[in-house]
């Protein structure tokens, strides 16, 4: 999988999420399944920034996930800034994949990836549909070799 150095210009789309006690497992990191909610909350924050997909989200439309691939590099520890980087990889008809990277804020060490791949949905339907058409898209795609 795709292990980028930290460098601010790579992805589109940046977000700092702060670590809670309570992400904390056992061995005093975040557990594994908060890198989820980390990678999560940075994908709804990137599509909350993108009027066309704002106004369609208002009409019924979502991106639903069905699959998310998350390669755990290094334990987040508490308390610590992180960086989320979030770029699309690809558009098909309906589905859009994206990929993500965790680094620390200071050190920037990359902590974990994830590739995503969200299907848009009409909820009135109940069935997935056309993804719509996005102004600069071109700008949201990462450029680097897999």
């Amino acid at each position: 999988m795709f292990r980028p150095s930290y460098d601010p210009d790579l992805f589109f789309h940046w977000h700092k999420v702060e670590t809670r006690f309570r992400d904390l497992d056992p061995l005093n990191h975040a557990n594994n399944a908060v890198f989820n909610t980390y990678f999560e909350e940075a994908r709804i924050n990137f599509t909350q920034n993108i009027p066309d997909l704002m106004d369609s989200f208002k009409q019924g439309f979502a991106f639903v996930l069905v699959k998310c691939t998350i390669e755990y590099l290094k334990p987040i520890r508490y308390p610590a800034t992180l960086l989320i980087g979030s770029s699309i990889k690809e558009i098909g008809n309906t589905s859009v994949d994206a990929i993500q990277a965790i680094f620390d804020s200071e050190t920037k060490q990359l902590h974990g990836i994830a590739q995503t791949k969200g299907v848009w949905y009409d909820s009135k339907k109940q069935r997935p549909t056309r993804v719509p058409d996005v102004e600069n898209l071109d700008k949201m795609i990462l450029k680097f070799e897999d």
